[in-house]
């Protein structure tokens, strides 16, 4: 197996692209839990019949862990939107398009996304008070069973050259409220500074799912909570000011 191509690198991994294939390979101090759950997760999503990279192997590369996936040719529709920003409005169409496509889908057997979050609260260092208010919130909102994809951003969309979309990095997904993922991916693009763009998806997504906005925004503060727990500390700050505002409309 070669390792001459680097595909990207993130905290604990490395991407290379062997031929047909893409190889994730962790470092020693990336939990084997989460690495065998990360492949499980694909697994179980890839028998829904989405567009997504089939797994081909689990194994230990050099004694560190790799998952191994079929390489899907193209460019990410993050890299389309910043060469073409005249195609914005398209790109962004076909982005909610495929999140749709994705909360069509159900996987009874992916973890529900209500006790993950009830899990990340409680791991967050809000006051007693803050906590309390967020797990009474996430109680009241309506559990689904819709797969969540966990961290839906344009960086996670190949777009082939025959013009298919492929959605990558299952790692997040859940089980669970469609409105929680769209509030995730809403914070997303506020925290690579994009609020424009952040509200122009959102308008969009509540439009073509004839969802409130209300009700997306009512999972802001939730999820803003889960998401601190692994945030930087830039990202901290500005997520657990989200996460204290229990009342926010």
């Amino acid at each position: 197996m070669k390792f001459d191509n680097v595909l990207a690198e993130r905290k604990n991994k490395v991407i290379y692209r062997d031929g047909d294939l893409a190889v994730k390979v962790f470092d020693e101090s990336f939990p084997k839990s989460d690495i065998l759950n990360e492949a499980l997760n694909q697994a179980r999503v890839e028998e829904t019949g989405l567009n997504i990279p089939k797994i081909e192997e689990v194994t230990k590369i050099d004694g560190k862990w790799a998952i191994i996936s079929d390489f899907i040719e193209g460019k990410t529709l993050q890299q389309l939107m910043d060469e073409n920003p005249d195609k914005l409005d398209e790109y962004l169409e076909l982005f909610v398009n495929v999140q749709m496509e994705i909360l069509g889908k159900k996987c009874p057997l992916l973890k529900r996304l209500q006790d993950k979050m009830q899990d990340k609260i409680s791991s967050t260092d809000l006051d007693a008070t803050t906590r309390y208010e967020l797990h009474t919130r996430l109680a009241s909102m309506k559990r689904h069973d819709k797969v969540c994809h966990g961290d839906f951003n344009p960086s996670n969309i190949i777009i082939t050259p025959d013009g298919t979309p492929f959605i990558l990095d299952w790692s997040h997904a859940t089980q669970g409220n469609g409105a929680a993922d769209a509030a995730r991916t809403y914070l997303l693009f506020c925290l690579k500074g994009d609020k424009d763009l952040a509200e122009k998806y959102l308008k969009l997504f509540c439009e073509k799912t004839d969802t409130a906005r209300q009700y997306v925004n009512a999972w802001m503060p939730i999820v803003a909570a889960s998401q601190s727990v692994k945030g930087n500390p830039e990202e901290r700050e500005f997520l657990l000011n989200w996460a204290n505002v229990c009342d926010w409309q």
